[in-house]
């Protein structure tokens, strides 16, 4: 169906439906009470015969099987004559009265079939309505049930070009081909050259998928039918092939056309796995496709676009030349593709002066274009919360940090023991993080609750990394159990808390992986361990490939020496500054957040400088004592960190 023709007005429908049914009621008892509708009251024969007798009628009009009648007094009558009576028409002629024949009355045939007939016609109405009412909504009613609910999208429904999607330009450089073609067949045909039936794009979830698709439809200036993998599985075996066969047929009508099915693997996920056998209906919506796609009967002009975030799970058939011929994949977008998305979001929100999409696009690393469209709606927000006519660089910034770490919790209260654990928490990070070589700089460190943290060190990639090293992960393994030996060095053995929970969490996975997956453990050598496989009914599960009692247990000792080794390095780095330690805790507690370059200038210098400094300028170093929080501030801690150095390639 198509969402681009008016539809009409539903008031005006039922308006039509309700005055129909009363128009009907209306007709029924009009006809019942034109047969009863007598011109004079009903009297008897006898007293019929006494008024004539008697002179007070004045004329009367004789048939068959009714008598009707004036009297004098100009009162109409009916009677029903007795057979037989032969001196009735003597009577009247004495009597003056003026009398007369009636022909009997010829049924009105049509009006008793349909005052028979009615009642029946206004049940099948009310059924009939009520089908239409179920059928609404998709076509999935009872008499639509195997209609397919692909949607048509026209150039009235939001043209999309190549212009309106950006930081993918490889992606959109492949599938170019299929525009041309869909332009101008001829060009390819006369060459004896055959278009891909099929694309298939794969990608991370908010890349840009849907999005190419619909631009290579608004490019081409061909309908688009969109539809989700999902929409053709049902629970009755046999409704997914017949909705694949109707959408077949309805891009037929349309060709050339651009299919759209998004997140195929719902349907094309690799047949004989799961519980069901190879008769469900899954595999049936499956099969069906695979022939409509590269059967018997050739779909000239249908060009079938499909999505996907899990393509090891298709089935082979899907991948083969002939039906997707092109595999597409579209990837998280680096600084130069992160710059041009911002810049295609930033044409809807009125900017200051100051924004510099570029600094915007560096610090945002491994961000998708749907991560970026909802920063830049983000700060949008926050401006309009802080009564801005323009979205300056302060509200990115602050929508930066919300998406990144979450939002801050204010609210919460913590006691001061509380605080000061916190803030030599994330100090132990932050200080193994500036003394660890490999390790990425320091974005920014809070003692604020964001999100599920309740504090938290950020740190960015200088430039976008696509692979991670063994010095990196081993500097990542130690920045991850700064927090917790900072506890053990300032509060001691027995107040160590659980806020590195997920510090440990991350610690054991990343270890996990180097040791079972990317063969960075001398013992074991380079071989894979530990794989993750499509489990019980799609679920993904990671399972050891060597299941020997030996080789588990010397993957856990390999695992546990990364880890103690990472303690190790941590404790070594916080013991030689220690003094530095207690100088970015104090920080932490008087500021809540500290800029990785405030930090920086803190270690090599002692102060930071910030306009609300006491002083002016600057802040002088620090006493050894903890200094009380300015009243008037609220300042809040992370009893349980979930701050596990990111971006990590664990």
């Amino acid at each position: 169906m198509n969402e681009d023709q008016p539809q009409g007005n539903p008031w005006i429908k039922n308006l039509l439906v309700y005055g129909g049914i009363f128009l009907a009621l209306l007709l029924v008892v009009s006809m019942f009470s034109a047969r009863n509708d007598a011109s004079g009251s009903m009297i008897r024969y006898s007293e019929f015969r006494t008024h004539v007798a008697q002179g007070d009628v004045r004329d009367v009009q004789i048939g068959p099987d009714k008598i009707s009648g004036t009297f004098k007094n100009d009162q109409q009558f009916q009677t029903v004559p007795i057979q037989g009576d032969t001196e009735l028409p003597k009577l009247l002629q004495d009597k003056g009265v003026q009398y007369s024949g009636k022909a009997q009355d010829e049924p009105n045939v049509l009006l008793y079939i349909l005052a028979n007939s009615l009642p029946f016609l206004l049940i099948l109405g009310m059924v009939f309505f009520a089908l239409r009412q179920m059928q609404k909504g998709g076509g999935t009613g009872a008499m639509g049930f195997g209609k397919s609910k692909a949607k048509l999208l026209t150039e009235r429904a939001g043209r999309v070009t190549f212009d309106d999607v950006a930081g993918i330009d490889e992606a959109r450089e492949e599938l170019e081909e299929i525009v041309e073609f869909l332009r101008d067949p001829s060009r390819f045909s006369k060459l004896g050259g055959q278009i891909p039936k099929g694309a298939l794009l794969v990608g991370s979830p908010g890349t840009g998928k849907t999005l190419l698709a619909r631009a290579i439809a608004g490019e081409a200036g061909v309908p688009f039918f969109t539809i989700s993998g999902s929409d053709f599985v049902e629970m009755f075996v046999g409704v997914g092939a017949s909705r694949v066969r109707d959408m077949f047929e309805q891009a037929k009508k349309n060709a050339p056309c651009i299919v759209f099915i998004d997140e195929i693997d719902a349907v094309g996920r690799h047949r004989g796995h799961g519980l069901g056998n190879s008769n469900d209906e899954r595999e049936q919506t499956l099969n069906q496709l695979l022939v409509e796609m590269d059967g018997f009967e050739a779909n000239e002009g249908i060009i079938i676009i499909a999505a996907t975030n899990r393509p090891d799970v298709l089935d082979p058939a899907l991948l083969r030349p002939g039906r997707f011929d092109r595999q597409v994949v579209v990837p998280i977008p680096d600084i130069e593709g992160r710059e041009k998305i911002l810049g295609v979001h930033m044409k809807k929100v009125p900017l200051a002066p100051d924004v510099e999409p570029r600094v915007i696009a560096r610090g945002t690393p491994g961000f998708s274009g749907a991560d970026l469209a909802n920063l830049v709606n983000e700060a949008a927000l926050l401006a309009a919360r802080r009564n801005k006519r323009l979205v300056a660089m302060q509200e990115f910034e602050d929508a930066k940090d919300k998406v990144m770490m979450g939002a801050e919790r204010r609210s919460m209260v913590m006691t001061e023991e509380e605080k000061k654990m916190t803030a030599y928490h994330e100090a132990g990070h932050a200080i193994v993080s500036v003394n660890e070589p490999a390790s990425d700089p320091i974005h920014k460190a809070t003692i604020i609750p964001r999100g599920r943290a309740l504090g938290m060190v950020m740190r960015l990639p200088e430039r976008d990394s696509y692979s991670y090293h063994r010095d990196k992960m081993l500097a990542n393994l130690s920045v991850s159990m700064g927090g917790r030996v900072a506890e053990e060095i300032i509060f001691g053995y027995d107040k160590v808390s659980s806020g590195a929970s997920s510090d440990i969490q991350y610690a054991t996975g990343l270890a996990r992986n180097m040791v079972t997956r990317w063969g960075m453990s001398d013992k074991l050598g380079p071989l894979l361990y530990e794989d993750t496989q499509e489990g019980y009914l799609g679920m993904g599960m990671s399972q050891r490939t060597m299941m020997s009692d030996e080789t588990n247990k010397l993957i856990d000792s390999e695992i546990r020496l990364l880890v103690d080794g990472a303690h190790a390095r941590a404790v070594a780095i916080l013991k030689d500054h220690e003094d530095k330690l207690h100088l970015l805790a104090k920080a932490l507690l008087e500021y809540e957040t500290l800029t990785g370059e405030e930090i920086r200038k803190l270690m090599e210098d002692g102060k930071i400088d910030r306009p609300d400094s006491p002083s002016g300028s600057s802040r002088p170093p620090m006493p050894q004592t903890i200094t009380v929080p300015r009243a008037g501030r609220r300042f809040l801690g992370a009893g349980a960190d979930t701050s596990a150095p990111r971006p990590l390639g664990a």
